[in-house]
């Protein structure tokens, strides 16, 4: 990316992994000129037409046929907030309940609802009214175990404190209308949760029939190593979210889910711009470049070296905490040995740490985003077509800029002015 300046950078944030081809993709830019060549609509609510009939059918082709084959979709308006919104209108009308399990570290927008599933209790203190009867649950967080264990026995906990909760008459919790999850949490600090974990999650909300909502608005698309996150698992969801890359860079959110659930009547949702045929259109081309060029495998294979790199820097700087994530969507946390830190984890996480090496990157030409406790983890979403060469050039800027944070006399706070 190039600024006003001039200065050129490599985008790690990509637009919040929106950008799943990377900025001005040409088959993206020569199907939307093409599109405008055209004289088509722009904006059709729900009338079906061609972009979207196209749309539709490589989304679906995207999908695993478990759950692709009955499954219905629900266009909303463009944010993913709105498909959460969207996906919890849903389950309550399809269920008759209206409480709603979350997770600890969790972040599935910044609307009413969905801001109420928040695990940032800093981002809801200021806002009156929140959605009430949202229950919070551990999320399997290795490095910071609720439970004080990890690994194995700290999902195993985790999961065992769930279904206690779903069968014990005096834990207070109603009747619940679904359960919302990010396979890997992407601003709660990139946290994936465990395969294991996530299976019996599913196993779970079978078993107490509770429809289990996968947000894959960050996640989705290749992002992880396989098209879709909860795939790792060999699980599927009952309700998709999912907005972000399928737009192919231009607004669009989407709510894929099991047909069992489509009781709600025709118009009980909606949203103005659900019918946005450009980014119909961007989406197609970009759903099925992913696809042709496998680019799930290669941001496996990218993403592990990039990985290799971010360990290699985590070995020589005490400040790196741990490295974590899937595919090309990777973290670093930042701690402090030295700082007062009442949770579970070895030390506390360092935020202005985080901040200084965020503002040393983009110095050097590197932008990076920060997500996680304190805001303390460094995040990287770069586009699932970055090459070796670039991850190479861009663990070797961050390394950099770590060094250059971690050898100071200064406080990390100058640093970052």
């Amino acid at each position: 990316m190039t600024d006003m300046s001039g200065n050129e950078y490599y985008d790690c944030l990509a637009g919040a992994g929106t950008l799943a081809l990377g900025h001005n993709h040409p088959q993206v830019i020569a199907a939307i000129e093409d599109a405008l060549d055209a004289d088509r609509p722009l904006h059709t609510l729900d009338i079906s037409t061609p972009a979207k009939e196209r749309f539709v059918d490589s989304l679906f082709e995207s999908l695993p046929d478990e759950f692709s084959d009955q499954a219905k979709i629900q266009f909303c308006s463009p944010a993913g907030t709105d498909a959460v919104e969207a996906a919890l209108k849903l389950v309550k009308t399809a269920t008759g309940n209206r409480s709603v399990l979350a997770f600890q570290g969790g972040y599935h927008g910044m609307t009413n609802g969905a801001l109420s599933l928040m695990g940032d209790t800093d981002a809801k203190e200021s806002i009156p009214g929140l959605m009430s009867d949202v229950h919070h649950l551990p999320f399997p967080y290795d490095y910071r175990c609720p439970f004080g264990v990890g690994g194995t026995e700290g999902h195993r906990i985790a999961s065992d404190y769930v279904e206690n909760l779903l069968t014990d008459g005096e834990s207070g919790v109603t009747d619940p209308a679904g359960m919302i999850l990010e396979p890997v949490q992407g601003e709660g600090g990139t946290i994936p949760a465990p395969d294991g974990w996530l299976q019996e999650i599913r196993r779970i909300t079978r078993k107490h029939d509770i429809p289990l909502i996968l947000d894959e608005i960050q996640a989705g698309l290749g992002r992880t190593g396989e098209l879709y996150a909860f795939e790792h698992a060999d699980i599927v969801p009952d309700v998709l979210t999912l907005s972000k890359a399928i737009g192919g860079g231009l607004p669009l959110a989407a709510v894929v889910y099991d047909e069992n659930l489509d009781v709600w009547e025709p118009g009980t949702h909606a949203g103005t711009f659900r019918g946005n045929q450009l980014a119909m259109v961007a989406g197609e081309v970009t759903i099925d470049y992913i696809l042709e060029h496998d680019l799930d495998d290669h941001a496996t294979e990218v993403g592990s070296r990039l990985r290799d790199h971010l360990e290699t820097t985590a070995e020589q700087f005490d400040a790196v905490g741990e490295v974590r994530g899937r595919g090309l969507m990777q973290g670093v946390e930042f701690v402090n040995s030295a700082a007062d830190w009442q949770g579970a984890g070895p030390h506390a996480p360092d935020g202005e740490f985080a901040e200084a090496v965020q503002a040393a990157c983009f110095d050097r030409g590197l932008i990076i985003e920060l997500g996680g406790r304190d805001s303390a983890t460094a995040r990287f979403l770069p586009p699932l077509v970055v090459s070796e060469g670039q991850v190479d050039d861009i663990a070797a800027i961050f390394h950099e800029a770590v060094a250059a944070v971690a050898g100071t006399d200064t406080d990390p706070a100058e640093v970052a002015v």
